[in-house]
């Protein structure tokens, strides 16, 4: 039987259902019961009263409640509910998701030289950069796009990839013909990145980190912060910050910037005026510098 895994969230009004088999590859996002013509899972769902918003990607199935109610009140009723469903069908999705039509779309950066494309497809659980086209074989969609001369970096995260360009065009010359060709891709269905792939460290990076990352009580809390009060902002101008070390001795923090923030000219002020300043406030008197190895 498919067991279902409930999940707690930092927000009180959404609880997440994590599944021990994939559900989707992509991301459906349903505000009412009209939304949810290709799922008689999620209508059902909207018949309960308490149902605000419906979320499905990857593994899991997240609902957002209306404040009638505790979870804790409805919780095990719900997860009964799902995992009875899953054993008795095969999917969510009363149609096939490979039917369903990519839609990709353009976002602007705070790195003029960065666009991010969001799709509506999960493509990576991972946080993927590449910089060179001969790093990118187990990475086809990548691989492909550094097939276009002006393509300088490329890195993908959940739903969207941020493309890095040279200096000598502007966005409004290439935009179309990038978003034609990821929304080409990926409507047919080829592989995005290899099945056993691992990003790999730079080189500069691990001669840049001069100590062992630690697990003491201070560096969970760094991380806690930086994973729901940072990297939702960093993800959404389309780049990603990962917690490297932190080094007690000094309080100083040592992180890895990717994406659009790589290189970005306004990424210092985040860095110390965003990153540093929201540690030193939720962490008071454990931070000192945030560095950020590139």
């Amino acid at each position: 039987m498919s067991k279902i895994k409930i999940e707690y969230t930092s927000n009180p009004a959404i609880i997440k259902f994590i599944s021990d088999k994939m559900l989707t590859e992509s991301s459906y996002e349903y505000n009412s019961i009209d939304d949810a013509k290709n799922s008689a899972l999620v209508q059902q769902l909207f018949h309960l009263p308490f149902v605000k918003k419906v979320f499905i990607t990857a593994n899991f199935i997240a609902l957002e409640k209306f404040d009638i109610l505790e979870w804790k009140e409805v919780e095990k009723e719900l997860q009964e509910i799902l995992e009875v469903y899953l054993q008795q069908n095969d999917s969510v999705f009363s149609e096939d998701k490979n039917e369903q039509l990519v839609e990709v779309y353009a976002e602007s950066t705070p790195n003029p030289n960065v666009q991010k494309f969001v799709t509506n497809k999960l493509l990576s659980n991972q946080h993927i950069e590449l910089s060179e086209q001969a790093d990118a074989h187990e990475v086809p969609l990548a691989y492909e796009l550094f097939e276009f001369p002006f393509v300088k970096e490329v890195f993908i995260s959940d739903n969207y990839v941020s493309i890095q360009k040279s200096n000598d065009l502007e966005w409004f010359e290439v935009n179309n013909t990038l978003r034609d060709f990821l929304k080409e891709y990926l409507q047919s269905d080829r592989r995005i990145v290899a099945e056993d792939y691992a990003p790999k460290v730079k080189e500069a990076q691990k001669s840049d980190v001069k100590f062992q990352a630690t697990d003491d009580d201070i560096s969970k809390e760094i991380i806690a912060v930086l994973e729901e009060y940072i990297k939702p902002a960093v993800a959404g101008d389309g780049g990603n910050i990962q917690f490297l070390s932190y080094e007690p001795a000094t309080k100083e923090v040592n992180v890895l910037l990717q994406g659009a923030c790589n290189g970005c000219p306004s990424s210092t002020i985040t860095l110390k005026n965003g990153i540093e300043a929201t540690l030193k406030q939720l962490l008071p008197g454990k931070i000192g510098a945030v560095n950020a190895l590139n």
